[in-house]
């Protein structure tokens, strides 16, 4: 009997998950088991209980046993728990008092022997009856979500998934760090595998962000403090100065003309350094925002504060400039958070065998990708550093991806760029261009008739891993020449291949502060760092925290048209949310009794959520339900027991606990 007086009328339903659970775990004899547990009326055993026919035996056996209780033993809550709690509410029974417990990650798939596997089933099981007996029903509480949705970063996800958002009507709040948006996509000449024109994909959408009047662009902007909770974000982003204000810039860039460093002298950041600019500068000409910034690190003004400062004379009434401005704090309140922080490339300085650094014609693959820009430092031009164009040019794959020295993952890319380099390369200069790749992945939409043109382009595709890049001569054709030691695998013979020009196929990696973002954000990373979805199938772009969803490749290595369907995604989970215009909150929050508080405020410090806070005048602790995620740690710490949390109260956990043992 329950603590209020019920009596327990509990079915139990155990999953066969297809061969998932039932090809280790002997189900039939869990069935057989839990019919005899206390207050159990009916025990079923279905191949696949997530299924309409699995729901539908629930709801039918509500009805027709007068069920009050239900335990589910199947896959991961994470997965179906939602499913079996709206199964048991269509049922007519109050959804909190379904038990649902995992017998497949928890006991087949982490089982050799299947005595030992139905064994632990069964004591899962049996745990779970003796809980559910104890649960009460519990209501949901509805909260009001904004209609205003934050994306941060502003490359092709970012751009994709705001203008999605602000095409529905949304206010969007769009910040990125950088002085322009655009990302790694504007540093592009080509897309693949159709070789369109990256900057006439990419510009008309950063115009289209610029103008549309449903999106406020904050650029030179980093998030700085998030609070609040799904639906009520309150976010804080810190700008950094300009040193020009915006509304009054007109793009002119007659300050750049002006500025008295009559030549550049300041590596380029945005062409890697392959070209200098001035200490006022826009990155590149068709930058959105279309306004220049005045760097403070090599500005001799800011620095030193002794300058002619010729800029300000040049830009005149406007007075656009101005060298007072200092960091400014914008406050946003939004419904929805989009993170789309992109990535970084691997610094091919990790390993050292390929030359980069030390020989000045190693390049990372984003160096020629300036190089081969109309827009880049040699106006589309491949010249080496020597001011030659090369004859022969070696491409070497998966530098930094596919190595347990570096990085395991394979950076899905790569192959595909380096094909379409080889292509541009050859094109823009003739040369004769070699690929070594370790195996060649094309598995995209027209990826594979792209390698077949590339093949019949004349490109030499020799399978190996490189061991080396080297200058050091054996035979007088390489005397002056980096020559690429490899063993071709499709012959069986190691090669030295002399080459004027090597480019390093660089993987794709997290962001360096995606630690510090994910804690800012609440949200988690995977082992290798990338944002971590709710789900890799069923939920790909929520994330653990109820109203932040990732888009692009900051989840993980993806090309360009993976990254927008994924940012389309992001938008209309974000969109659905705040389209509802409601969100309903677990009930699973910790509770106070007010009679037992001593009012020690060891709660208020440990709560990671800023959940609970004390009540001055009652002298006790208050717990903000909205905020609270039912984490637990506040009711394991409380000194008096004041706290508790609904679903794990002390008779629920300690009756799993003597059921799991028995």
């Amino acid at each position: 009997m329950k603590g209020n007086g019920e009596v327990p009328r509990i079915g139990v339903y155990v999953c066969d998950c297809g061969t998932n659970i039932a090809g280790k775990v002997r189900v039939a004899e869990v069935v057989e088991f839990a019919r005899d547990l206390p207050g159990v009326v009916v025990a079923r055993e279905y191949k696949y209980m997530c299924s309409d026919p699995g729901q539908d035996l629930i709801k039918r056996d509500i009805q027709e046993y007068n069920l009050n209780r239900i335990v589910v033993a199947s896959c991961s809550p994470l997965l179906h728990e939602h499913t079996f709690r709206k199964a048991t509410a269509e049922g007519g029974l109050n959804p909190y008092l379904v038990h649902h417990v995992n017998i497949r990650e928890d006991v087949s798939w982490v089982h050799e022997d299947s005595d030992e596997a139905t064994r632990k089933a069964k004591a899962i099981v049996h745990g779970a009856v003796l809980r559910v007996a104890w649960q009460k029903p519990l209501e949901p509480q509805s909260v009001p979500v904004r209609d205003s949705a934050l994306v941060v970063g502003g490359g092709i996800a970012g751009i994709s998934a705001a203008l999605t958002l602000a095409e529905a009507g949304k206010q969007v709040y769009l910040v990125e760090r950088e002085p322009t948006i655009g990302g790694h996509m504007a540093k592009f000449d080509k897309t693949f595998p159709t070789l369109d024109c990256a900057a006439c994909i990419l510009t008309p959408k950063m115009t289209a962000v610029k103008d549309h009047p449903n999106i406020t662009l904050i650029t030179y902007a980093e998030v700085e403090e998030v609070d609040g909770y799904v639906g009520n974000f309150k976010v804080k982003v810190r700008k950094k100065p300009r040193y020009v204000h915006e509304d009054r810039c007109v793009g002119c860039l007659e300050c750049i003309e002006a500025c008295v460093f009559k030549e550049p002298r300041f590596p380029n950041e945005f062409d890697l350094g392959l070209s200098k600019r001035k200490p006022v500068y826009i990155p590149f000409p068709q930058a959105v925002p279309p306004v220049v910034t005045i760097d403070p690190d090599t500005c001799l003004y800011l620095r030193f504060g002794k300058c002619k400062k010729t800029c300000v004379e040049a830009c005149g009434d406007r007075n656009a400039i101005d060298f007072d401005m200092k960091p400014e704090t914008l406050e946003l309140e939004v419904g929805t958070i989009i993170l789309a922080t992109g990535f970084k490339t691997f610094d091919p300085t990790r390993t050292p065998k390929y030359g980069y650094g030390r020989f000045p014609e190693v390049y990372t693959s984003l160096e020629i990708e300036r190089l081969v820009n109309s827009s880049g430092p040699t106006g589309g031009e491949v010249v080496m550093r020597n001011g030659q164009k090369p004859k022969r040019v070696g491409i070497i794959h998966c530098v930094g991806s596919r190595d347990k020295n570096t990085n395991p993952w394979c950076s899905k890319v790569c192959c595909m760029y380096s094909l379409k380099l080889a292509h541009l390369i050859h094109e823009r200069s003739g040369a004769e261009v070699y690929n070594f790749y370790i195996d060649m992945r094309t598995p995209g939409k027209g990826y594979e008739e792209f390698y077949n043109r590339l093949a019949k382009e004349g490109v030499h595709l020799i399978r190996g891993r490189v061991a080396e890049v080297t200058d050091a001569p054996l035979h007088p054709e390489e005397e002056g020449k980096l020559i690429i030691r490899v063993e071709d695998t499709n012959i069986g013979v190691v090669r030295r291949i002399p080459v004027d020009m090597v480019v390093l196929a660089v993987g794709l990696e997290p962001q360096p502060d995606a630690d510090e973002v994910r804690r800012l954000f609440n949200i988690s990373c995977s082992t290798e760092g990338w944002f971590l979805e709710r789900h890799p199938k069923l939920a790909p772009v929520e994330t653990f925290t109820d109203g932040v969803f990732v888009a692009g490749a900051c989840q993980g290595p993806k090309d360009i048209p993976e990254t927008v369907a994924q940012a389309q995604a992001a938008a209309a989970n974000a969109l659905a949310l705040m389209d509802k215009g409601s969100v309903e909150m677990e009930p699973n929050v910790a509770r106070v009794n007010e009679e037992l508080c001593s009012g020690c405020h060891i709660c208020i410090g440990l709560c990671p959520y800023g959940a609970i806070s004390f009540n001055e005048e009652k002298k006790v602790a208050e717990v903000n339900e909205v905020l609270c995620k039912g984490c637990g740690t506040c009711t394991a710490a409380c000194p008096s027991g004041a706290l508790s949390q609904n679903l794990f109260s002390d008779h629920e956990v300690f009756s799993e606990i003597m059921g799991v043992l028995l």
